[in-house]
Parts: C-alpha cells; structure tokens; sequence
C-alpha cells in the first residue's frame, strides 16, 4: 500500500547543503511547516547518526506553526573527489486529538499513517575569494568577542619605548644606582640601631631597676627610630619604581 504525501512542508525541500571548511562544525537549518490544521509529530533520522548532531530530532508542530531544525556536521577531512552519500529523512504522522504519550503514537502507527520525505546531502568548499573574506570576517567577530570576555591590558605604545634614547637610558640607570645606595646606606643604619639596642638590653639589671623610666624611653624611641628607616627605605623604594615608570610612558 502506498504511502500517503507529506503533509508537512520542508525547506530546502531535496538537499541539504554544507558549506566548509569542514574543521570545525558545519550547521545546516532545516524548516518543518505545518500548513493543516491539526498537529503533527515528526522524527528526523540520517544514515550517518555518528557524522551528525540534529536538534531536535524529533517532536510536534502545532497546526499552522513551522519548526526549525538544526543539523551539525561533525568535523572532519574532506576530500573533494569523495562524493557525500549520506542521506536524512523526514518521517511524520498526524497525532491523534486525545495524544497524551508521543511515543506510543509512534509505537502504534501504522504503515498507511506514516507520511516520508527524503533529502541527500552535498558538500561544498568555499572560493579563494570568499575565503580570504570569511577569514577577514572571523577576524573581526573574534575581536569583538575577545573584547567583551576578557579585557586586555594595554601595551606599551612604540614610540614611547622607541623615544628612549641611550642617554636617558644611562641617567635612569644612575638615579636608580644612587637610590639603591641610599636604601643600603639607610639598611646599614637600621642595622646598627639594632646592635646598640641588644647592648643597651644586655647592661646590669641594677641599672635598668635604678632608672626604669629611662630604660622604658630609650627603649620605644629604638623602636620608632627603626620603624621610621623601614618606612624611608619602602618610600624610596616606591620612588624608584614611580620614576622608572614615569620615563618609560612619557
């Protein structure tokens, strides 16, 4: 018994072409329309279900409405003199008014109800032309991506790093020489605060007993003094680096 004609409407109504290059996955949409006026469940099925990833590949189009369904080429090496023999097909039934379970629709149905269509697949390489465009064009979607995920530091502009002559390049070099002189001779001092303070903690008990708020005194302006050089040595520390920058970007 023949089978009867698709009821619903398929766009493209015989191929299904893809377009490479095929590294990476090739999307091709098919559009399902309903034009009757009573509901119709679908199935898409292909010869290759491994080479393909279909969305949705099954469901109901309401009376009137149209679908569209996504098939994905997986990646993969192409050869132009192969032809593609992979085909895919359409398969549809009217459902029921009462359906309350799609799969027992189809598990019900019979032959005569079943309604096919049938499409081939091509595959197709782009031009030289059409790829140095596409190229251009990935450029600058990829740009645009990049820009609203990840924000990038700018880099040092050319002619910033390029306007640094030789001599200016050694009188850096001599301030920062001086500067780290500075922060050894300041080191060395801080060093010597400590040794006078060990001495002063090692005098005779009998001292510090006759004179403790002597001691006390001495004691907390050690300590100030030697929080004052830690504090000098990070700020011209913190100098040397803000003048390193500062000649690098003017």
């Amino acid at each position: 018994m023949a089978r009867p004609e698709q009821v619903l409407v398929l766009e493209p109504p015989h191929e299904l072409k893809f377009r490479g290059p095929f590294t990476d996955v090739v999307t091709a949409t098919l559009k399902l329309t309903n034009p009757t006026d009573r509901n119709v469940c679908f199935k898409v099925k292909t010869t290759a279900p491994r080479r393909y990833c279909v969305r949705p590949n099954s469901g109901i189009i309401d009376a009137g409405t149209s679908i569209n369904v996504s098939v994905m080429l997986q990646p993969f090496e192409y050869d132009p003199n192969e032809k593609s023999k992979h085909k895919f097909m359409v398969q549809s039934i009217l459902a029921p008014r009462d359906m309350t379970d799609m799969e027992g629709v189809w598990k019900e149905a019979k032959s005569d109800e079943l309604m096919d269509s049938k499409l081939r697949c091509s595959f197709e390489m782009p031009l030289e032309n059409d790829k140095a465009h596409e190229s251009e064009s990935g450029k600058t979607v990829s740009f645009s991506t990049s820009t609203c995920v990840k924000t990038e530091l700018p880099a040092l502009p050319k002619s910033a790093s390029a306007s640094l002559d030789d001599g200016e390049v050694k009188k850096i070099m001599e301030e920062c020489r001086q500067l780290q002189m500075e922060v050894q001779r300041l080191r060395e001092e801080n060093k010597q605060i400590r040794e006078d303070d060990g001495l002063r903690k090692r005098k005779p008990t009998q001292t510090a007993a006759s004179h403790p708020g002597t001691m006390a005194s001495t004691a907390m302006m050690t300590k100030d003094e030697g929080l004052s050089t830690r504090i000098l040595a990070l700020c011209l520390l913190f100098f040397v680096i803000g003048a390193i920058v500062g000649k690098l970007v003017l």
